[in-house]
């Protein structure tokens, strides 16, 4: 779908994913998370800073009591592709051993970071790890990471909005665009 020429549209190519689309799917990942952990609370684990959006909006559709945390790891800082090194910048503010975790990913582009997320993670102890992921792009070369739910399976472009962003913009669009790489 074309974009209008907008300040805030610069830069884009198309919609991939629209507005409506997205608010759909989100519901049916809520209320089938919502399902599976009715017997037990969850942590939600957001991967900041392009989970937020799609965190807050999963975790008010899932009718169930669970407790929230973030954590932040980059492997892009300002670029568009990969830097191969990830890194934690903001770790749990609560231990997780014990517990039934959920990590909430914004896109799944190599797995570097998530596979990397996932070792972490492990290493404390949770009673149950699994993710939910709101894009995994299809990608020949990216690295094998057991994901549970995944919201759509798009195709290996840079993407933008509803929380994903290009150096740090685009993260209020109520989409998912194809952003244009230069």
């Amino acid at each position: 779908m074309p974009l209008a020429a907008t300040p805030l549209h610069q830069g884009l190519d198309r919609v991939l994913i629209d507005a409506e689309t997205l608010e759909h799917r989100i519901h049916e990942l809520g209320d089938e998370l919502g399902d599976e952990y009715s017997d037990t609370p969850p942590v939600l684990v957001g991967v900041l800073n392009g989970a937020f959006i799609f965190m807050g909006d999963l975790s008010r559709r899932m009718a169930v009591p669970l407790e929230v945390d973030f954590m932040a790891v980059s492997s892009y800082g300002q670029a568009t592709e990969s830097s191969g090194v990830v890194r934690i910048v903001k770790d749990l503010e609560r231990s997780i051993e014990g517990r039934d975790v959920l990590i909430v990913e914004d896109i799944i582009d190599s797995g570097l970071t998530l596979q990397y997320l996932l070792d972490t993670l492990q290493r404390r102890n949770p009673a149950s790890l699994r993710i939910v992921a709101l894009l995994r792009k299809d990608k020949a070369d990216a690295i094998d990471v057991p994901v549970d739910w995944v919201g759509f399976d798009i195709p290996d472009e840079f993407v933008v909005g509803y929380g994903l962003d290009k150096a740090g913009l685009y993260r209020n669009l109520p989409f998912i665009a194809v952003a244009q790489v230069s």
